[in-house]
């Protein structure tokens, strides 16, 4: 019996004693009693950001790329193998619907036989008008030379019939010499007819056959292996089956090549001086976060822009990667570090430890309660460098403790026989 009464006080107790913690001012949640050392080693500034793995290099997948000369402006995707598909070279990515196309070969082919017709017709019609214009000057000739005879046999006739003879041998002759001249008229007129006639045929055929090999451009092949990823349009939209695609840039898909891979990342305005082009990253795949790359900053966009749902401006950054792993695809969600700064012997402490005066004098509480002026240097989310003002190995409070808080701060005074602006802690206290 005793023994449970025992046992019942020392529980009892027990909760008071937890209570008495707990409810005490003090003890949680001002961090009163929490002393944390100074550090001292490689200080990173880091910025972290959220990235899109994107391929390097890419080929695109395009549609027919001179159907805008046949007055077909929009293309319909008829049918895609989805997305993340892997092809090899040659084999099938997409189809375009050839119903608009059709109607135009159907109306090429009508032209073309018109302008065969035609052609035709022109020969015939040359042919013709030639043969009478050579048949006419078989005639004059024969004309010629019956006058020529007449002629020839008038010497016993009277000198007015000679006369007349020989005005009508020059009257033949002229008139054999007009009709050559008119032979070769009509004869280049035949010709440049037949020239623009066989020149507009050509067209036609040209257009036809054309419109023949697009017919097979509107079935799409991989022009070689790769993974297929969609193209986003104008709107935002990827294209998929039964959407248009303009004719002015028939791009349907790309194919990534998967060996060389950057992440698309984006730095908010306030963080954008601090990153440069060399600067090296570390980065992790959210797919598979026991992945660790490394990269580099290879372009920093000079212009900032305005994301969808967010009043910040964000300025573009592309970070290439170094290392190629096949579990690496588009459009993964990669975490980055850029790395902006680095001290490699500094003395750091949490940020949490630093407090202001109203002078804006910083300062941080020792360990015995007393308070050092301390001069700052980088800073990072954690912590901050601490160039003056305290040692290696010295502790100070995390936050402000119950000791103290009236104390005034101990200054840092300037050393004789030291540059001007070279500033020294003239007190270190260490428990």
């Amino acid at each position: 019996m005793k023994k449970k009464i025992y046992l019942a006080i020392g529980i009892g107790v027990f909760l008071i004693i937890l209570i008495y913690l707990i409810l005490s001012p003090g003890q949680v949640g001002d961090g009163a009693d929490i002393i944390v050392s100074t550090k001292k080693g490689s200080f990173r500034v880091e910025i972290t950001t959220t990235g899109e793995l994107k391929a390097l290099r890419s080929v695109q997948i395009m549609g027919p790329s001179r159907a805008r000369e046949f007055r077909v402006n929009q293309l319909k995707v008829e049918n895609i193998v989805d997305e993340g598909t892997v092809v090899k070279e040659g084999e099938f990515i997409a189809a375009l619907d050839k119903s608009d196309l059709f109607g135009r070969v159907s109306d090429a082919e009508n032209n073309l036989e018109q302008v065969k017709s035609q052609f035709e017709q022109a020969q015939l019609d040359t042919a013709l008008t030639l043969r009478q214009e050579r048949d006419n000057l078989i005639n004059l000739e024969y004309n010629v030379e019956e006058q020529k005879l007449v002629l020839d046999q008038s010497q016993y006739e009277p000198p007015a019939t000679v006369k007349q003879y020989e005005y009508n041998l020059e009257k033949a002759k002229r008139d054999l010499r007009q009709a050559q001249e008119n032979y070769k008229i009509k004869f280049n007129q035949a010709l440049a007819k037949m020239a623009e006639v066989s020149a507009s045929l050509r067209k036609e055929e040209r257009d036809f056959a054309q419109m023949q090999a697009m017919l097979e451009e509107f079935t799409i092949y991989a022009p070689q292996d790769g993974m297929v990823i969609y193209e986003t349009g104008w709107d935002g939209n990827k294209v998929a089956a039964g959407s248009n695609i303009s004719a002015w840039n028939p791009v349907v898909a790309t194919l990534p090549d998967l060996t060389v891979m950057q992440s698309i990342t984006y730095v908010n305005e306030v963080d954008i001086r601090k990153v440069k082009v060399g600067q090296a990253v570390g980065l992790s795949l959210d797919a598979f976060p026991e992945k660790r790359l490394t990269g580099k900053v290879t372009r920093v966009a000079n212009v900032g822009q305005q994301r969808p749902n967010s009043d910040a401006k964000v300025f573009e950054v592309t970070i290439l990667i170094n290392e190629s792993d096949p579990v690496m695809r588009p459009a993964m969600t990669t975490s980055n570090a850029i790395l902006a700064e680095e001290v490699p012997n500094a003395l750091y402490i949490p940020l949490e430890a630093v407090h202001v005066e109203r002078d804006s004098i910083n300062y941080v509480y020792l360990n015995n309660g007393s308070k050092q002026e301390v001069k700052l240097g980088l800073a990072n989310a954690n912590e901050v460098v601490v160039d003056l003002g305290l040692n290696e190995g010295d502790r100070v409070y995390l936050s402000m403790p119950k000791v103290g808080r009236e104390q005034s701060v101990r200054m840092l005074k300037e050393l004789d026989g030291k540059r001007g602006n070279d500033l020294v802690n003239t007190v270190s206290t260490i428990d």
